[in-house]
């Protein structure tokens, strides 16, 4: 028998983990599943932007051979371009580094910095990229608490407590998945603190920074401090619908005698994978330049914004059931009430919805949350799919109780 690593103990990915294949295998019996656990537009019909299609007309020829390490000049240009906007100082190409997707450059990142036993600081609830990450690269993750009663914000007493004499980083994920919450910039600045007190480097995840509701505004991580070492995290699997085309980067800013050896270790490392997808790179100038295509999904009587309404719609008729509202992206947090369903297994609870009602989440410890009463909502089908799927929801939970 081949025994598994023993780094693989702590790994686990819910949104397409044992769920979700028992899901695969209902669909193989002919039984049809709202799949509401992965952030896929394309796979609910969000379309091929006009803009994308123009970038790729008559150009598949550019797209066939290696290309630079870091990625295409025109592209890093443009993230540049796009990074500056942001209110991000002093970045240039050779700043950037182009991966396919973020989970790529999260190990890109990660990996040059981290030594077994050192420690990084996630958020609770987190996108488990991070977590399983960190462990991979022999570190550990430290969550701090992020807080459901001040919106999703970041408790930064709670974050404070968490340092310790290992510890070399922060993660921030925001707009944060799974919460869609939006953080308050003063909270950002109180982060930010934290991290210049400590010399700690700033990984700031900001993939979903232009599907933001409601007039709100997203503000850059490393725009608040360019005295610091920030990693900042994006790509266009989100904004215009290309998750297949493993298309994201990150951008290093802050004091570059400080980033030197690190950048050095990123290189050893994306070199070493030669490049990122050619084909995909193609297409980062036109929608970077094209800020109408996630812009008209988010506004009202765009189908993100339209998708919300009709899932809230609903869920505000469910006895004991609350939620946050969610400010960006397309997640919704709910929070079950642990009295009333008596749930002791948030997993059963997503395994008993799966079974009754042909609904696909993931449970709240799939993002390492400590509590047993949440569960992350997709809110991708066309409003009137999800109105009919938490229909059927609000049916299941009347009776719902865990024994």
């Amino acid at each position: 028998m081949i025994h598994l690593a023993q780094r693989m103990a702590c790994v686990h990915s819910d949104i397409r983990g044992p769920l979700y294949r028992e899901a695969l295998r209902m669909q193989q019996q002919g039984i049809p599943v709202m799949k509401l656990n992965t952030g896929n537009p394309a796979a609910f019909g969000f379309p091929l932007s006009e803009s994308i299609r123009a970038a790729l007309e008559g150009r598949a020829e550019e797209g066939v051979p290696y290309c630079d390490f870091q990625g295409m000049p025109a592209a890093r240009q443009a993230i540049v371009d796009y990074a500056l906007r942001k209110g991000i100082e002093d970045i240039d190409p050779e700043d950037v580094f182009i991966g396919n997707g973020v989970s790529e450059v999260v190990n890109f990142a990660l990996m040059p910095l981290l030594d077994p036993g050192d420690e990084v600081l996630v958020p609770t609830p987190n996108y488990t990229l991070w977590s399983n990450t960190v462990r991979l690269c022999g570190a550990t993750p430290v969550y701090y608490r992020c807080d459901e009663a001040a919106g999703w914000n970041p408790d930064v007493a709670d974050l404070r407590s968490k340092i310790t004499a290992r510890t070399r980083a922060m993660v921030i994920i925001n707009p944060n998945n799974p919460t869609g919450a939006l953080y308050d910039t003063q909270v950002l600045y109180d982060m930010l603190e934290v991290a210049r007190q400590h010399s700690l480097i700033v990984f700031s995840d900001e993939i979903y920074d232009r599907l933001v509701m409601d007039g709100m505004t997203h503000v850059s991580t490393a725009s608040l401090a360019p005295d610091l070492v920030v990693v900042t995290m994006n790509g266009l699997s989100k904004s215009h619908s290309l998750c297949g085309y493993r298309c994201g980067w990150m951008v290093l800013s802050g004091p570059r005698q400080l980033r030197e050896q690190y950048r050095d270790g990123i290189v050893q490392l994306t070199s070493m994978r030669l490049c990122a997808n050619a084909l995909a790179q193609l297409v980062i100038p036109a929608a970077l330049e094209d800020m109408e295509t996630p812009l008209a999904m988010v506004r009202p009587g765009g189908r993100i914004y339209e998708q919300r309404a009709a899932t809230l719609e609903v869920l505000d008729t469910i006895p004991g059931l609350s939620y946050v509202k969610n400010s960006a992206a397309f997640y919704l947090f709910p929070r079950l009430d642990a009295r009333r369903f008596a749930i002791t297994d948030d997993r059963r609870f997503a395994q008993d919805l799966l079974h009754e009602t042909h609904i696909l989440v993931v449970p709240g410890s799939g993002f390492d949350c400590p509590d047993n009463d949440h569960f992350r909502l997709v809110m991708l089908p066309e409003a009137g799919e999800l109105r009919g799927a938490m229909g059927r929801m609000a049916r299941f939970l009347e009776t719902y109780r865990q024994n």
